[in-house]
């Protein structure tokens, strides 16, 4: 008998029993099932965290200062900082101070008391992409330039909810008031989130870093934002920051004060979100693979039933001259096709609760983060169907070994004469 007939006996025999086959492959199919969505969503998640880093900018970094180690040195100032990237030109592409002014603006009568205040430099803004470093698209007027830093200008660029909400709309050249001084709307920001609401990323305003540095009352930039030119060298960028902040916090023994300054980048970001993301997949995954197991035990304990029932048909087969590896093969066949047919229904079952899923979770999501132009989707990719199809055959096969090898060393006579 060669595999085509062993195909045919093994549909025919599962048709002849068809809710018996079905609670057979029930295990499998939940498996595939969990191990398609679990998937599906895993790689819904990373494409959004791609999405939003895409938006920022996986080249940023971020340098934070805290202190001024013992006190024998100084803190590194912006001055230094940009003398510092402008000497590397072939890494760093750009530098901003971030500087808290606090919260809080007057319009008219008026008082917001959440709006951020937030001092930056000219080069936050991107004029090649149009974009600040934080991804924001400059909507209407210009953003701060080198001349309103270096002359400490009272102009800002405000956020969208700042001009439709406060302002009234049209807000370039009108007047807010920040910390008793009237400041003039020279930019606004495109709309960020999904809709405007206080205290969220339209509700911000931009001024320049020795303003804000005067309404804080700090005399210090505790956090830099800077670019590296590429994905490529944000990895060198990072590592000559380091040694450079490092001349600047150490005592008089040479003993460095790392808790007084860090660095961090989105790259950095990026990969601890993924490698915790694939944990936690590789942990569900494994529990969801418990049903396969739970599944191939099943193939196995029906097949052995089968093996029972089938025992004067083994019989016949071996007089007429069957040889034991012919046994073998039906039953293995039968088992592969039971665990086969269980992983394509799983795969479809899968696929249409990971899209069900990933519709109604990802427009959750996506909602309750309030991001703008990022989408969630949960569609399951051909390499997670290949695997889950590859296992739930490898399965079969393996747990209908044994049955298919009992059946194989049944003696022709003892099975003729089972009853």
């Amino acid at each position: 008998m060669n595999v085509s007939q062993s195909f045919k006996l093994a549909i025919k025999s599962l048709q002849t029993s068809k809710m018996r086959a079905f609670l057979t492959m029930l295990g499998i199919i939940i498996g595939v099932g969990a191990v398609i969505v679990i998937i599906s969503l895993g790689n819904g998640l990373t494409g959004m965290v791609e999405q939003q880093v895409e938006k920022v900018g996986v080249t940023q970094i971020y340098a934070y200062t805290w202190g001024q180690g013992d006190g024998t040195t100084s803190n590194v100032t912006p001055e230094e900082m940009y003398a510092f990237t402008d000497s590397h030109p072939d890494v760093f592409e750009g530098i901003t101070p971030w500087v808290s002014g606090g919260q809080g603006v007057r319009y008219g009568n008026e008082e917001h008391k959440k709006t951020g205040i937030y001092g930056v430099s000219e080069d936050m803004y991107r004029p090649r992409t149009g974009t600040t470093l934080d991804g924001a698209r400059l909507e209407k007027g210009r953003y701060l330039q080198y001349v309103d830093i270096l002359t400490r200008s009272d102009v800002c660029v405000v956020g969208a909810y700042v001009e439709q909400v406060i302002l009234g709309g049209d807000a370039v050249g009108k007047s807010l008031s920040i910390g008793g001084v009237p400041y003039t709307v020279v930019g606004v920001l495109a709309q960020n989130s999904e809709e405007l609401r206080e205290g969220s990323g339209d509700d911000q305003v931009f001024i320049p870093y020795p303003n804000a540095m005067r309404l804080s009352g700090s005399s210090v930039v505790q956090l830099y934002q800077m670019t590296a030119t590429s994905r490529d060298t944000v990895t060198e960028a990072q590592a000559l920051l380091l040694d450079f902040l490092q001349t600047f916090y150490h005592d008089e023994n040479g003993e460095y004060f790392f808790d007084w300054y860090y660095v961090q980048s989105m790259l950095d970001q990026v990969n601890q979100i993924n490698a915790m993301m694939g944990i936690a997949m590789a942990v569900l995954v494994a529990i969801a693979a418990i049903s396969l197991l739970v599944g191939g035990i099943g193939i196995m304990n029906i097949m052995l039933v089968s093996v029972t029932e089938r025992t004067r048909e083994i019989g016949i087969r071996k007089s007429l001259g069957a040889k034991r590896r012919d046994i073998r093969r039906q039953f293995i066949i039968e088992a592969g096709t039971t665990s086969a047919i269980g992983g394509i229904i799983g795969i479809l079952f899968g696929c249409l609760m990971a899209m069900g899923i990933g519709t109604l979770f990802g427009g959750m999501l996506v909602q309750s983060l309030g991001a703008s132009g990022i989408t969630f989707s949960a569609t399951p990719t051909l390499g997670a169907i290949g695997i889950s199809f590859g296992v739930s055959v490898g399965i079969g096969i393996l747990f209908g070994y044994l049955p298919a090898n009992k059946a194989a060393k049944l003696n022709p006579i003892d099975a003729l004469r089972y009853d």
